[in-house]
C-alpha cells in the first residue's frame, strides 16, 4: 500500500510510499516488525505505518503537522514509535486524565518493551490530582467536616497516605473521583504554599514534576498544557521550554480547553475555599482574636447569597443578561466588600505565617479577576455566567485564541504534531487550523482500516417531522423502538439535549424488553460497566457519552442519534462568536456551527465500530441531513458505511449478523 499527496492531504493509493525518514518506523510497525513480534494481537496497518513516517518527518524537520487518523488506525503507536526513536525530549498531551492513564500504563510499556530502549518516561497530572499532605493535616486538625461520610473518606485518605509513593489520587479507587473530601486534601494554584510549605520536602507534586524534568517523554493532558502556558507555575513552568517535540492527541478538544485557560474565571468554590483556608490558617498561625474568622464566615455567607439571587435554575447566559439586575449587582458588591475587609485583616497579620500570606495574595487576585469579569471594556472578550446546583462561575473568555496559542508555540519552538480521529470537515482542516493559528501546518489524513461498507449500515429514517416540532422526540422513539427490537437491545441512544434525554427515558419505560440505563442515574464508569455486562442493554445518554467511550464487541451493535449535534443557539459563548463573525462579514453558520457539528457527529458515530470484528447499525434521525444544502458536509465527513432508508434493511442486517 502506498500513499499520495492530494491537496496537502495524504490519502491511501497504490504501491510504494517512497519517503524514507532517518527514523525507520517500518522496522517497528511493519508486518514483520518489532511490535508484530512482541505485542499480542498487533495487526499491521499501512495507515499506521504511513502516519508514523509523517510524524517522524515532522520531528526531524521541527515542523508542524495536523493529521487525522480514522478509528482503528492505531495512532498512539504511530506517534509513540517515532517520538521514542528520535531521542529528543517529547511531551505528549492527551484529552483527559483517563486517556493519560491508558497511554502511560497500557500503551507506552508495550512500545518501550518492543524497542528495548532505556528511555525514561513520566506521567504528570495537574496539582489537584495529587494528595497535599499539608492540606490533609489541616483537615485533620480542623475537624469540621460536613458529614460522617466525609470523616470516613478523610480516614481512608489518611490510611492510604502512609503507603502511596506517587500520591496520585487515582490510586485510591475506593473513593469516587468526585468524592467531597478531595478539595480538602488536594491543592490548587491559589492555595499551594510552594517552597514555604512545611511538607514541601515530602510533596508528591514536587516529586512528580522532578520526574518529569528528568524524563525523555512526559505524558500530560490539555488542561495541564494550557495551565502551564497561562499560569507559568514554578517548577512545571521550566519543563515545557526544554521539550523538542509536542504531540497533541485528541487535538479536537484543545481549542475549547485553551479558550477557558486564556480567559478569567471567578467561581463560588474559589471564594468559599479562600474563606475556609483563611479560618484554618488563622487558627494555625495567629488565633488571638476573632475578627478574621468572622470576616471569613461573612464572605462564605455573601457567596451563598450571590448564588441564591441568580435563581434556583441551573443555567448559563451572557453577562448582559444580569449586569443590570440590581439584586445581582448588589450581591457581587457585597462579595467584593467582604474580600476587601479580609484583605485589610490579612495585611495586619502579614508575616505571621506563610499560609495567611498566601491567602492574602489569593484575595488580591480574586478582586482583580472579579473586576476583569464584571466590568465591561472595549475588547471583544466574551463575558458570561453559569450556575450549578450550589455554586456559580463568572467567566471572561477570549473570542479568538489563535494569536495567543500561536504565540505560545513560537515561545516553545520545536515540532508540533496535532492528531485525532476527528479533525477534518469534508477532508479539509481549515476550521481546526483557524482556531489555533496553524495556517502554515502540513496536513495529512488517513482513512480508518475498518471495512465500513460491510461492517456497518447507516440508516436515515423517512417521514420524520421537523426537529423543532414538539412531536419530534416521540417520533424518533417510534423509530428507535423498531431498531432496538431488531438489534435485541445492545444500543446507545445519544441525544443532543438533556430535555430530549429525560423525555425519552419517560416514554421508553416499559416499551422495550431490555434493560434501560439512563445517564445521571449512576456514575459514567458504572453505567458503562453495567452496559457491557448486561449484553443487551439500552443506554440513553447525551454530551459526555458522545466521545471517549469504548465498548467493543456485540454489547454495542447500534448507535441511534436523535439530531445533528448543533450547539445550543442560546449558549452565550457561541452567540458571541456568531455575532462577531457577522460583524466581520463572515457566515457563522457555515464557518463555525456546521464544522463544529460535523466533528461532533463523527465523534458520536465513532462509538459504533471499535475494532475489525465489530458490526453494527448507525441511525441518524435528523431529516435535515438529506433535505438541507449543508447536509453534504456531514455526509462527506463520515466513514463510508453502506446506507439505507428502509427499516427492512436494518432488520435484515441484524438477522444476518445474529446468524453468522
Amino acid at each position: 500500500m502506498a500513499w499520495s499527496l492530494k491537496s496537502g492531504i495524504i490519502r491511501a493509493n497504490e504501491p510504494d510510499f517512497d519517503f524514507s525518514p532517518m527514523i525507520d518506523t517500518e522496522e517497528v510497525l511493519g508486518p514483520d516488525g518489532l511490535l508484530a513480534q512482541t505485542v499480542e494481537g498487533f495487526v499491521y496497518r499501512p495507515q499506521q505505518n504511513a502516519m508514523a513516517a509523517e510524524v517522524a518527518k515532522a520531528i526531524e524537520e521541527g515542523s508542524v503537522l495536523v493529521c487525522e487518523a480514522g478509528t482503528g488506525t492505531g495512532k498512539t503507536y504511530a506517534y509513540l514509535v517515532p517520538a521514542l526513536l528520535s531521542g529528543l525530549k517529547v511531551i505528549v498531551s492527551t484529552g483527559t486524565k483517563n486517556l493519560q492513564d491508558q497511554l502511560f500504563h497500557r500503551d507506552l510499556p508495550k512500545v518501550l518493551s518492543a524497542l528495548a530502549l532505556p528511555s525514561q518516561v513520566a506521567l504528570l497530572k495537574g496539582r489537584a490530582n495529587y494528595l497535599c499532605i499539608h492540606r490533609m493535616e489541616n483537615a485533620l486538625l480542623e475537624g469540621r467536616l460536613r458529614s460522617r461520610e466525609m470523616v470516613d473518606q478523610l480516614m481512608s485518605v489518611k490510611e492510604w497516605s502512609g503507603i502511596t509513593r506517587s500520591g496520585d489520587i487515582a490510586e485510591l479507587s475506593t473513593l469516587a473521583e468526585d468524592a467531597s473530601i478531595w478539595p480538602y486534601v488536594t491543592s490548587t494554584t491559589e492555595n499551594c504554599l510552594g517552597q514555604e510549605c512545611p511538607s514541601y520536602s515530602n510533596c508528591h507534586l514536587v516529586e512528580a514534576r522532578r520526574n518529569a524534568q528528568e524524563a525523555d517523554l512526559v505524558v500530560i493532558n490539555h488542561h495541564l498544557l494550557c495551565a502551564d502556558f497561562v499560569l507559568k507555575e514554578e517548577g512545571f513552568g521550566e519543563l515545557l521550554p526544554s521539550a523538542d517535540c509536542f504531540i497533541i492527541d485528541e487535538a479536537h478538544q484543545l481549542p475549547e480547553v485553551a479558550s477557558n485557560f486564556f480567559g478569567v474565571t471567578v467561581s463560588g468554590r474559589q471564594l468559599t475555599e479562600l474563606a475556609r483556608d483563611i479560618e484554618t490558617e488563622y487558627l494555625r498561625e495567629a488565633g488571638e482574636q476573632r475578627d478574621t474568622p468572622d470576616r471569613a464566615a461573612a464572605l462564605t455567607k455573601a457567596v451563598k447569597d450571590l448564588r441564591l439571587v441568580f435563581g434556583l435554575d441551573v443555567r448559563r447566559g451572557p453577562w448582559s443578561e444580569v449586569s443590570n439586575d440590581t439584586c445581582i449587582v448588589n450581591a457581587i458588591d457585597q462579595v467584593r466588600r467582604e474580600i476587601e475587609g479580609l484583605k485589610e485583616q490579612l495585611e495586619q497579620l502579614k508575616g505571621r505565617g506563610k499560609g495567611l500570606d498566601s491567602c492574602l495574595a489569593r484575595a488580591e487576585q480574586l478582586m482583580t479577576n472579579l473586576g476583569l469579569v464584571c466590568e465591561s471594556g472595549e475588547d471583544e472578550d466574551i463575558r458570561w455566567f453559569e450556575t450549578h446546583r450550589t455554586s456559580f462561575r463568572l467567566n471572561r473568555t477570549p473570542l479568538d485564541i489563535s494569536a495567543m496559542f500561536h504565540a505560545q508555540m513560537v515561545r516553545h519552538p520545536g515540532s508540533w504534531i496535532f492528531t485525532s480521529a476527528t479533525l477534518a470537515v469534508g477532508e479539509k482542516f481549515d476550521h481546526f487550523q483557524q482556531q489555533l493559528g496553524l495556517a502554515e501546518a502540513t496536513t495529512a489524513l488517513w482513512d480508518s482500516p475498518f471495512d465500513y461498507p460491510n461492517q456497518a449500515l447507516w440508516f436515515v429514517p423517512k417521514g420524520l417531522p421537523d426537529p423543532r416540532a414538539s412531536e419530534y422526540t416521540p417520533a424518533v422513539l417510534e423509530i428507535a423502538e423498531q431498531v432496538v427490537r431488531a438489534s435485541r437491545g445492545r444500543a446507545f441512544l445519544l441525544f443532543t439535549s438533556h430535555r430530549a434525554l429525560r423525555q425519552a427515558a419517560e416514554l421508553l419505560e416499559g416499551r422495550i424488553p431490555y434493560p434501560i440505563l439512563v445517564q445521571g442515574s449512576a456514575p459514567k464508569g458504572e453505567l458503562l460497566e453495567r452496559f457491557r455486562k448486561a449484553g443487551n442493554a439500552v443506554l440513553l445518554a447525551t454530551a459526555s457519552f458522545w466521545e471517549g467511550v469504548d465498548v467493543r464487541g456485540e454489547a454495542l451493535s447500534c448507535v441511534i442519534i436523535d439530531k445533528l449535534p448543533f450547539a445550543s443557539p442560546g449558549d452565550p459563548v457561541l452567540q458571541a462568536r456568531i455575532d462577531a463573525l457577522k460583524k466581520r462579514g463572515g457566515n457563522p453558520f457555515f464557518e463555525f456551527q456546521v464544522p463544529q457539528a460535523a466533528i461532533a457527529l463523527k465523534q458520536g458515530a465513532g462509538r459504533l465500530i471499535r475494532d475489525g470484528s465489530d458490526r453494527g447499525v448507525l441511525v441518524i434521525c435528523d431529516p435535515r441531513l438529506l433535505k438541507r444544502g449543508y447536509g453534504h458536509i456531514f455526509l462527506e465527513s463520515m466513514p463510508p458505511m453502506a446506507r439505507t432508508r428502509d427499516i427492512a434493511d436494518v432488520e435484515a442486517f441484524f438477522e444476518q449478523a445474529l446468524s453468522d
